[in-house]
């Protein structure tokens, strides 16, 4: 699926981030410029080390460039407060991790229901875990559920705020191979029925086939940047 609108939701220019340990220096990103559009579903795809979750971490607002520009719909992130960048967190991204954080008191509707209080418009939480395919399991307990079950309540989680934007850093990266494969299907089908942005990063190559398009990061830089004229449904992929 092509974004139809010409205006990228994300935009950075000259995008840099440097970590400082005492004396050393780790520079993360070096000089990115990367456009992303609405309805697009991107993969990052990099060996450790290579900027992928520091570059997610800056387009979702949990934290912010040394030097260079990053937009989001116009709004300068980089140049944003806390408070601002904490209001751009909650009203616009949701976020996927490799760990589920789940709140192992509270129900798989609960634990969806926690987001829907700091939203405006939220999706009804059933709603969410149907979309995630989990409503015969609404009322269990995270102890009682696998942990692709898991993955798909974070993900059920994160898109009942009905965000323009879900960013996955390495959903499938605690999943074996089959249900790696159903947790990938989830975000997919979220991107073409919601028209939710999606960017996920990953190290494992396969994946990159489902792609729109695919952002080649080495050594904190943009190696490549890859359109796919022919994207791969998830039940397709192997690795």
């Amino acid at each position: 699926m092509t974004a139809s609108v010409d205006e990228p939701v994300f935009r950075t220019r000259g995008l840099a981030k440097t970590y400082r340990t005492g004396e050393v220096e780790v520079n993360a990103l070096r000089d990115v410029d990367l456009d992303v559009f609405r309805g697009e579903f991107v993969v990052l795809l990099g060996p450790s080390g290579s900027g992928k979750s520091t570059l997610l971490n800056i387009l979702g607002g949990l934290d912010v460039p040394s030097a260079g520009q990053v937009m989001f719909e116009g709004q300068d992130l980089s140049a944003a407060s806390e408070a601002e960048l904490t209001a751009y967190r909650r009203r616009h991204v949701g976020f996927v991790f490799q760990f589920y954080n789940l709140i192992p008191s509270l129900t798989v509707r609960e634990n969806v229901e926690l987001v829907t209080d700091i939203v405006d418009d939220p999706m009804p939480a059933d709603e969410a875990i149907d979309r995630v395919g989990l409503g015969a399991r609404r009322d269990h307990f995270p102890s009682q559920l696998s942990g692709g079950e898991q993955q798909r309540v974070a993900i059920a989680r994160a898109i009942v705020k009905r965000p323009q934007v879900l960013l996955c850093d390495e959903p499938t990266g605690a999943l074996d191979y089959q249900t790696g494969k159903l947790v990938l299907e989830v975000i997919a089908r979220i991107n073409e029925e919601i028209r939710t942005t999606a960017i996920v990063i990953t190290h494992n190559a396969a994946i990159a086939g489902m792609a729109d398009r695919v952002v080649y990061l080495g050594d904190g830089r943009v190696q490549r940047i890859q359109a796919n004229a022919h994207k791969i449904k998830p039940a397709e992929l192997s690795w």
